[in-house]
């Protein structure tokens, strides 16, 4: 299992091996324990920047995925299974309004944007809206325990 961290903004320091050892349980719960994750941490400008360029959505967003175009039942054991941005100033933001910590809303958009990467979606129909609800549900109390 690789989890390639970046860093990308300035507004929080982060703990990047706390951030790691939460990405690769979410992996190996998810069965992937030999994918390659890559989590970048940017600020709100080049999150509007990135929502702008690949989804045509001219304003910021908390996280976004990129997949590595490769469906995950085709691919290698140790295969790459793509990006996960998330923003911090947002991260930040949500984890205040929410009243919980920074850190657990990280875990948040962690796990959402890598149950995207895995073909996982809620704005299609109601019912897989509800199933990726449950598995993100079940991988932040597992994520919990360990970070």
């Amino acid at each position: 299992m690789k989890i390639l961290i970046r860093n990308q903004q300035r507004l929080r320091s982060l703990n990047k091996e706390q951030i790691s050892k939460a990405a690769e349980k979410i992996l190996t719960i998810l069965e992937q324990p030999r994918a390659e994750l890559s989590i970048l941490f940017v600020g709100d400008r080049k999150m509007l920047q990135l929502n702008s360029s690949y989804r045509g959505i001219r304003k910021s967003t908390d996280v976004l995925s990129f997949d590595s175009q490769i469906p995950v039942s085709q691919a290698a054991p140790d295969h790459v299974l793509g990006d996960v941005v998330i923003n911090v100033y947002r991260a930040a933001s949500q984890a205040e309004q929410g009243g919980t910590g920074f850190y657990d809303e990280v875990y948040r958009l962690l796990v959402h944007g890598t149950l995207h990467l895995l073909g996982y979606d809620h704005e299609d129909t109601p019912y897989r809206a509800m199933k990726m609800k449950k598995k993100e549900e079940e991988l932040l109390s597992a994520v919990t325990e360990v970070a």
